[in-house]
């Protein structure tokens, strides 16, 4: 089992039917808005207003991941120390 790359990501965003969190939810994997724990303290941040999906792609010190809620779904890198959400592929 893997994570999906950037690329894969955003090949499942364009499949929506709507760029946004009721997209991520009505599209097969049900993606959540489920937040995130924060690197320097674990606390969650943004629970049931938006998802974030690490991808396997590394942008520097960073890596790249999807994020979506009620208004935008896009990918963006982050800090990779944070506690965001995995979906992995099967080999």
């Amino acid at each position: 089992f893997r994570l999906p790359t950037a690329t894969e990501w955003e090949t499942e965003r364009t499949s929506w039917g709507s760029n946004d969190s009721a997209g991520a939810y009505a599209s097969p994997l049900k993606l959540v808005v489920a937040g995130y724990r924060h690197h320097s303290d674990g606390a969650i941040v943004n629970a049931d207003s938006f998802g974030y999906y690490w991808s396997s792609t590394v942008d520097g010190s960073l890596s790249r991941y999807l994020v979506f809620d009620s208004g935008d779904a896009y990918m963006i890198s982050y800090n990779r120390a944070s506690g965001f959400s995995v979906r992995c592929l099967k080999d």
